[in-house]
């Protein structure tokens, strides 16, 4: 009887075994022996590699346009200028004015920049202003030919880019003067406040560049 009864007990537990064990072996013996493949219907495979290409090619575009769109507003001076400034383009406090008339005239294209710093300034272009006299003061030319410069210059390029008002004031007598003044001791000491050598260290720089160059194009390159 005692036998029976382990008997019994014996196979109710190997029941419970079983019945614990063989899902679990369905679990794990049900997946495939090799790796899963995903094709390329599978919308993970189409996460991972088709998108990636997408917005990758589109920001290299976007970029590609974004350049060369800079690149056609910066090569394109506007035709109709009424104004053309002569700045020096290696003074960094300057740079900072004409950047911000640069960005206004975006919306104007009233006023042509010239950077007199440039291999490429011609004084024949503009009234026969050489490099050592524009370096002494701001000039800048009217599309008449008139020639303006100091206070006057700024008065007139703000104008063109709807600034006017912050120079009007300098219209009326003798705030004209004292301005003027004022801008004179600037553009006396600006190459010392800027950190930059004395004009004539700067003429006697470009003069042996210009010797070295010669006719030759490899220096403006």
């Amino acid at each position: 009887m005692a036998l029976r009864v382990c008997n019994l007990a014996r196979q109710r537990n190997q029941l419970v075994i079983n019945s614990i064990t063989n899902p679990l072996s369905f679990r794990f013996h049900q997946f495939p022996s090799r790796p899963l493949q995903l094709s390329r219907s599978h919308p993970c495979f189409q996460t991972e590699f088709r998108y990636p290409t997408g917005p990758i090619r589109a920001v290299h575009e976007a970029t590609v346009d974004a350049i060369t769109k800079k690149k056609e507003s910066e090569g394109n001076l506007p035709e109709n200028w009424k104004i053309k400034m002569l700045y020096d383009g290696d003074c960094p406090l300057c740079m900072r004015e004409v950047n911000m008339l640069r960005e206004r005239n975006k919306s104007y294209g009233t006023i042509k920049f010239v950077d007199i710093s440039s291999d490429e300034y011609s004084p024949e272009d503009n009234q026969g202003l050489d490099y050592k006299t524009v370096m002494g003061r701001i000039h800048a030319i009217l599309s008449d030919g008139t020639v303006v410069t100091d206070v006057e210059a700024f008065r007139k390029l703000y104008e063109q880019v709807g600034l006017g008002w912050i120079y009007a004031i300098t219209k009326y007598e003798p705030i004209g003067t004292i301005v003027d003044a004022i801008y004179g001791v600037w553009a006396k000491y600006r190459l010392q406040i800027t950190g930059r050598p004395p004009l004539q260290e700067i003429l006697e720089a470009r003069k042996k560049k210009d010797e070295a160059c010669g006719d030759s194009s490899s220096c403006k390159m």
